[in-house]
């Protein structure tokens, strides 16, 4: 039975998408990275040092600029 309270996808309003259990995120040259913690937080500005995972960078852009 699905966990309806703790959804797998949930997107930080101006910081990362977070992903609970398993998944698979292709980054931008196509390369495949499983999910390895029990919640992982995926970079939605594109400037994190750690891609396609988040780093906080975000945290550091104007708001203007944040996704």
């Amino acid at each position: 039975m699905k966990d309806f309270t703790h959804p797998d996808v949930v997107l930080c309003p101006g910081g990362p998408m977070l992903l609970r259990g398993d998944h698979v995120v292709e980054d931008d040259a196509g390369v495949r990275h499983r999910t390895v913690r029990p919640v992982s937080a995926v970079c939605r500005c594109g400037r994190s040092g750690t891609l396609p995972w988040c780093d906080s960078t975000h945290r550091l852009l104007p708001r203007e600029q944040r996704p």
